[in-house]
């Protein structure tokens, strides 16, 4: 008996022993699955998991993939995994992820249009309020914020809370880079100066008309191309000194589209689509089509960016040594005026880097966000790895042919998004010399020049509406955009007389403007006192 009783204890020992090894590798693997969404490993080095759209799916299928930040692990020991939500639905991914229970250690978007601002996100401990983590853990950002305070009231809420590591530009270059386009050889062509006026457009869009400048022989030449959402007449509606949404004149701010000038700028587009100088096709003209439209030779003019539209047309162009294209600068009504607008951006647009409330490093999150604001990683995400991206010849980062002319057949643009995120954002800052290259070709820096003659002094900054206003802000202009998109061009193309504006007038103010307008004037007042 004692025999059989010893052997039953040895078998219920080794049964115990063989449950605590399980359970232990149970905790080992659940501490393996952890690490995954972030926090420290064994060994001490820190996992990041970050949230950010991937803005060029067609060249990366994840940022992993990008060398910046191959080379950004190798520097700091820190290892990211990035998440990027389904192109379109971005947004609506954002707001299922902050109602879920656990948030990735990192998020990155523009914060300035998420509902009811930043804030509202610091106040329901999603986000982490970062000056004093700044003031102690980021010297390179906080030395740059020291050098340039008016950078700092743009990245900081009206309550004075800084929420993200910010995408800031560099140099007046970084921010103009969209504006009226034109064929330059058509214009030599015809014996004509590019326009600077409305009445001076009037003349080159009726030559582009009616004088065959494509040499086909054939009455195929479309002078014109605005958008169906009239956003690209921003150009010329700010002659009148108004845009399409809101502005301010000495800090009073005012909706565009009820304005009396509003109504002549209507009359003008009307004018100019009733003599066929504006394509007859705008509303349903895509990029496809527009892509098609030049490269056959039939668009005269169009609004457009230094990059994806001069350049890329040029170089779909490269074997037509005639083909030119330019930008012209924002008309005036009178020449010698200075334009009031010219869509430039400001140096913050609203993108950044926010550390989650559900981060359990954010001091070395801090750490290794602040790298890229100093030397070594402003390199970095502006031109790649030395020897390979570019080289620094004279003392300037000078990209290499892997990136100016890529072997594989690559555009600049497609060449820059396998090493750096300097072609659209991030949070770093935007260098002067990558403006620079990118807009390498005479056609693209006669652009560039023109575009910035505008004083862009009425253009509202970034202001962030309260929670509550943002709501119900939300809910008036959702419909009063419809409404005018809809209405704007039944004016333009003749669907609706003009004698009908003060009536598109009414029903706009029916519609909540004059609240809307007043929840603007006070978020201006509130970005005025920060």
């Amino acid at each position: 008996m004692d025999k059989f009783k010893w052997k039953r204890q040895v078998i219920l020992g080794l049964i115990a022993l063989l449950l605590i090894v399980t359970a232990l590798s149970g905790c080992s693997n659940s501490s393996e699955s952890e690490k995954t969404s972030g926090g420290k490993a064994e060994d001490g080095s820190l996992s990041l998991s970050y949230w950010v759209s991937n803005n060029r799916p067609d060249t990366l299928k994840n940022y992993n993939e990008m060398a910046a930040y191959k080379k950004l692990e190798e520097a700091t020991g820190v290892k990211v995994k990035f998440d990027h939500p389904a192109s379109g639905e971005e947004d609506q991914q954002f707001n299922l992820m902050m109602t879920s229970g656990k948030l990735p250690d990192v998020i990155e978007r523009i914060w300035t249009s998420v509902p009811g601002g930043p804030e509202k996100y610091i106040k329901d401990k999603k986000i982490v309020r970062l000056n004093e983590y700044i003031d102690e853990y980021a010297p390179n950002f906080k030395k740059i914020l020291e050098e340039h305070p008016e950078w700092k009231k743009m990245i900081s809420t009206d309550e004075g809370s800084i929420y993200s590591f910010p995408f800031l530009r560099q140099d007046e270059l970084n921010l103009t880079f969209y504006g009226p386009v034109i064929r330059k050889d058509w214009l030599e062509q015809l014996d004509l100066e590019i326009p600077e006026t409305i009445d001076e457009w009037h003349t080159v869009l009726k030559a582009f008309k009616e004088q065959d400048p494509n040499g086909n022989g054939e009455n195929d030449e479309i002078p014109l191309l605005i958008d169906k959402d009239a956003i690209t007449s921003n150009a010329f509606v700010g002659a009148w000194g108004i845009t399409n949404g809101f502005y301010h004149i000495d800090s009073v701010v005012k909706y565009g589209p009820i304005q009396p000038e509003y109504k002549e700028f209507l009359s003008l587009m009307n004018k100019w689509y009733e003599e066929g100088l504006i394509d007859k096709e705008y509303v349903a003209t895509d990029d496809k089509l527009k892509d098609a439209k030049v490269t056959n030779d039939q668009l005269g003019a169009l609004m457009g960016y230094s990059g994806s539209s001069i350049l890329r047309y040029m170089q779909l162009k490269k074997d037509d040594p005639d083909f030119a294209l330019t930008g012209a600068p924002y008309p005036v009504l009178k020449k010698g005026e200075i334009p009031p607008f010219n869509l430039a951006e400001v140096n913050y647009n609203g993108v950044g880097a926010a550390i989650t409330a559900d981060n359990e490093n954010i001091e070395e999150t801090v750490k290794w966000l602040d790298y890229k604001y100093g030397e070594e990683g402003f390199r970095l995400f502006n031109f790649g790895i030395e020897g390979e991206s570019y080289e620094m010849i004279d003392g300037y980062p000078t990209y290499k042919e892997v990136i100016t002319d890529n072997p594989d057949g690559k555009s600049m643009s497609e060449g820059l998004a396998m090493y750096v995120p300097a072609g659209w954002s991030g949070p770093f800052i935007q260098a002067k010399e990558y403006a620079e290259q990118y807009n390498n070709l005479p056609e693209q820096l006669e652009a560039l020049e023109n575009w910035k003659k505008g004083s862009n002094e009425r253009a509202m900054p970034l202001v962030t509406p309260t929670q509550d206003e943002s709501s119900e802000y939300a809910s008036i202009m959702n419909d009063i955009n419809t409404f005018k998109s809809e209405m704007i061009n039944k004016f333009i193309m003749g669907e609706e007389p003009l004698s009908k504006f003060d009536d598109f007038v009414k029903t706009i103010e029916s519609m909540g403007i004059d609240r809307a307008t007043e929840i603007q004037q006070n978020a201006l007042k509130r970005y005025n006192d920060r």
